[in-house]
């Protein structure tokens, strides 16, 4: 008998037999199936489910979402809670682009949320980016990161009698100054050099501008006569004095 003949048979049977009883391996990855994955976990979402959660994420994921919090695995896992009575609503994810290479795949898109409450249409849109690595032949998210878009709010009515107390030149400095003026019922900011905007009532005394993130209002001293603008970000506020 030949017996290197008889080992090489026995250790190739060996291998056959170790490959098809280990677990199942993940090599490279497509957009697509990051995408499907993906939108697997937006539908659990609004489901209520934290299985796709406990599944597509890392242990030792760092999760970033859109309201400034940081989140491990535990408290992400533990944030997804089904939808009070009253409340339904979806999440698409849109616009995907990848960048995939060796065991590290980037997904980064859009998503459009649609949320009824009692009735009632809300829309939102947000970015995110997700960061896959594969560790053990399986591929999980390790970091994400949510931003909102900014929408500007719904215009308001103003109280239009005010518009000529507001109207007048504001100093920030003796070098820098803007002007405020009112015209057929409108209320525009001008500044030297730019084109004039639009204060869009957003309430009686709260202004916007189209496509700017902040507020702008007008302050009064203790007789009610308006002597300053305030220009407000992100709840900080830069004021403006009126000095005509």
């Amino acid at each position: 008998m030949n017996y290197r003949f008889l080992a090489a048979i026995l250790l190739a049977f060996a291998a056959i037999l170790s490959a098809s009883s280990a677990p199942a391996q993940q090599k490279s990855i497509t957009q697509e199936e990051l995408v499907r994955r993906s939108q697997e976990l937006f539908d659990a979402v609004t489901a209520g489910d934290p299985a796709p959660f406990k599944k597509y994420f890392a242990e030792d994921a760092m999760f970033f979402d859109e309201k400034g919090r940081n989140m491990d695995k535990i408290a992400l896992v533990k944030d997804i809670q089904p939808l009070p009575k009253g409340y339904s609503g979806s999440i698409k994810l849109v616009n995907p682009k990848s960048h995939i290479e060796a065991d590290v795949a980037i997904l980064s898109y859009d998503l459009d949320e649609s949320e009824t409450i009692f009735g009632q249409q809300l829309s939102a849109r947000y970015h995110e980016t997700d960061t896959w690595m594969r560790r053990a032949g399986q591929w999980q998210i390790v970091a994400a990161q949510v931003l909102r878009y900014y929408e500007d709010p719904a215009p308001g009515k103003a109280d239009l009698s005010k518009f000529a107390d507001y109207a007048g030149t504001y100093q920030l400095s003796p070098e820098r100054t803007l002007t405020v003026v009112s015209d057929n019922d409108h209320l525009y900011l001008q500044r030297k050099g730019r084109d004039r905007e639009e204060l869009i009532p957003e309430a009686a005394d709260i202004f916007f501008r189209k496509g700017v993130e902040g507020r702008t209002l007008f302050g009064t001293d203790d007789h009610g006569k308006v002597d300053r603008l305030i220009d407000r970000r992100n709840n900080e506020d830069v004021v403006w004095k009126k000095v005509n």
